[in-house]
């Protein structure tokens, strides 16, 4: 079922509908204004234009920075796992010959 969601931000108001529950599109939306009053507040930009595209460009930033933690994790997990399956191997070996 389709939601419909009132967006009235940095001087501009819209409807968007989407399949999203509407708490989860409320959430979405609480956190991109937090995002443009962040980047109004650090940048000290006024121009809607120049907030929006400097807002998005921030959140980019921040997806990629976390999903470049998430991959180096993964990393990690992958290589701790492989060391326990060789010394779970070795041990197997020691109790076979043992």
């Amino acid at each position: 079922m389709a939601n419909v969601l009132c967006l009235d931000i940095l001087g501009t108001s819209f409807t968007i509908t989407a399949d999203e529950d509407e708490s989860y599109l409320n959430k979405v939306f609480a956190q991109y204004k937090a995002a443009v009053e962040n980047t109004e507040t650090i940048s000290g930009i006024s121009d809607p234009l120049n907030v929006a595209i400097l807002t998005g460009f921030l959140l980019c930033d921040e997806i990629n920075k976390i999903n470049q933690h998430l991959e180096g994790t993964s990393l990690e997990v992958e290589q701790r796992a492989l060391n326990l399956i060789a010394k779970l191997d070795q041990a197997l070996k020691i109790c076979e010959n043992g």
